[in-house]
């Protein structure tokens, strides 16, 4: 993976780097190249002129130098797969039906029993994030209790078993600020590795309702002007490419 102030390693230079530890290969979703990835627990240290960074330090790194973040193929959308990858491949070591150690598959991204045959795919759980528009042009944007500093981002959430996206939309809008909305409509989606997910963004209107924070996961809701944003949301999510189409006057 390259651009403008990041390079991707081999693997061999991972092995170089890391002595005993055994690069995995992923394939790109297209199926043209691969990229080498590895899990370090705590007790590697790092060689010199290294420093590790906080996966989403390293995302906002890179929407800076260039990073598309809605370009599933681009540098950013290989980031979010090795990660995702990684982590599922971490979660994944013993089958689930039977508890043996779990192998690779032969011709695809998976895992494969050799006790039971059971195949395990990466995880991935959609999660809707929703702009919610006024008439009168302002949009809500909520600080969640797990956002560092006064950040005030988008409503989102986990989509329920039996559940379509756009009734995730009003379920999550009313549980956590008490509002009813209207005119769901499909904006963007990006995958989102923190843990396993992928990210729908939607636009909706704001349809009636007092502002009520759930108190356990919002702690503050508002309507805001374009011009008198909080704190917002690092580059590179798709909350804040919802934000900025917002602001842009676009949305």
């Amino acid at each position: 993976m390259e651009t403008p102030g990041f390079r991707g390693l081999s693997p061999e230079q991972i092995r170089r780097a890391f002595g005993e530890v055994v690069p995995f290969l992923v394939p790109s979703t297209d199926g043209t190249t691969t990229i080498a990835g590895c899990l370090l627990d705590d007790t590697v240290s790092l060689p010199p002129h290294w420093c590790s960074l906080p996966s989403r330090s390293a995302l906002s790194l890179m929407a800076a130098n260039g990073g598309e973040i809605l370009d599933g193929g681009g540098l950013i959308g290989r980031f979010f797969r090795v990660y995702h990858i990684m982590q599922w491949r971490r979660e994944s070591v013993f089958c689930g039906s039977c508890g043996t150690r779990n192998g690779d598959a032969p011709v695809e991204l998976a895992r494969l029993c050799p006790s039971c045959g059971r195949l395990e795919y990466p995880r991935i759980s959609p999660a809707i994030i929703v702009l919610i528009l006024r008439d009168d042009g302002k949009a809500l944007l909520a600080h969640n209790k797990k956002f560092a500093g006064k950040v005030y981002s988008l409503i989102a959430g986990f989509t329920e078993a039996g559940e379509n996206l756009e009734a995730a939309v009003g379920r999550e809008v009313r549980e956590e600020v008490g509002l009813e909305v209207r005119d769901t409509t499909y904006v963007a989606s990006q995958p989102w590795p923190f843990p396993n997910s992928l990210m729908i963004g939607f636009k909706t209107r704001y349809a009636g309702g007092t502002i009520t924070p759930d108190g356990e996961e919002i702690e503050d809701a508002r309507w805001f002007r374009r011009d008198e944003l909080p704190d917002l949301p690092g580059f590179g999510s798709v909350s804040r490419y919802l934000i900025n189409l917002w602001i842009e006057g676009r949305l």
